[in-house]
């Protein structure tokens, strides 16, 4: 049995990730949410890198946790799309690149505006996500998952996750919002947790 806090209030996307590590490492897990330990502190994400940002998170539900008597593994991750032609853009602000909150259509048409001259060759992007764990002993483990791909001229299937609908990863020819879910262990934070699960499975 591995148990941990997730540093997110998403619950299907705590049921995701559990799912997905089920299928491909056949473990028994347990994973908490922010809500499960009643945090709901806003926590200011002013790094410049993606490492940062996920320390910062870590660290702050780490200094709750501590507070609370709470001991359990903490994990947190922070995650975005890296627009090669954009210099990197939106990268760590991702979420935050067309103003809070945005809804996903503005998000997109955004994106997809910026990119309009762009040719086909030089529409790589990647997604990645770092995900930062402490450990109960206080040792800290931070592993990167990445995926490749490119950006379309056009977004396929809304809803699901901001960016899916414009990104094409490398060796499929749809959109990440139209692959099926077994085709989905390519993705940036799938990939981030295999890494973790066996470092913290030794």
């Amino acid at each position: 049995m591995i148990k941990f806090i997730y540093g997110t209030g998403n619950e299907k996307k705590i049921e995701q990730v559990k799912n997905f590590l089920k299928t491909q490492k056949n473990i028994d897990l347990e994973i908490l949410s922010l809500k499960d330990i009643g945090f709901n502190e806003e926590i200011i994400e002013d790094g410049i890198t993606f490492e940062e940002n996920s320390k910062i998170k870590a660290e702050a539900i780490k200094k709750y946790c501590d507070k609370k008597g709470i001991k359990e593994t903490i994990i947190t991750d922070d995650a975005g799309l890296c627009v090669d032609a954009l210099n990197g853009r939106p990268g760590v602000l991702s979420a935050r690149y067309a103003g809070d909150h945005a809804p996903q259509e503005i998000v997109l048409n955004k994106l997809l505006e910026e990119m309009k001259e762009i040719p086909e060759e030089k529409r790589t992007a990647k997604f990645v996500c770092v995900l930062t764990a402490i450990l109960q002993k206080g040792e800290t483990i931070v592993v990167r998952g990445e995926t490749n791909g490119k950006i379309a001229t056009k977004p396929g299937t809304m809803g699901k996750l901001t960016y899916n609908p414009v990104f094409i990863a490398d060796g499929f020819d749809i959109p990440m919002s139209e692959m099926k879910d077994e085709d989905l262990k390519v993705t940036h934070r799938e990939k981030a947790f295999l890494q973790m699960i066996e470092l913290l499975e030794k």
